[in-house]
């Protein structure tokens, strides 16, 4: 697992647009037409996050989900395994 330096984190940011590296995380808000096209999303994300034994912090609020990623069991820093995990994500949002 490779530790993220603030250039490649400010390169991947300026790849995916919906991400912005905010207090020492990756977060991204996604907007969803109602509940439950969010919860249907939040559904298909959990799948992908427990293969990959690595979780994004959620938030729901009715149609809009907000995402946090850092690697917790390492003093919640940015990793490989957040960039591995948020390219899955942005496969279900296209």
């Amino acid at each position: 697992m490779h530790h993220l330096t603030d250039p490649e984190i400010y390169d991947f940011v300026d790849h995916y647009e919906s991400w912005e590296y905010t207090d020492g995380k990756l977060v991204a808000t996604y907007e969803f037409e109602d509940f439950w096209e969010s919860i249907s999303f939040v559904n298909d994300l959990a799948e992908i996050a427990e293969s990959q034994q690595h979780h994004p912090d959620i938030t729901i609020s009715y149609n809009k989900v907000t995402l946090a990623c850092c690697t917790h069991d390492l003093e919640n820093i940015i990793t490989s395994k957040d960039i591995t995990l948020i390219e899955a994500i942005e496969t279900i949002i296209e």
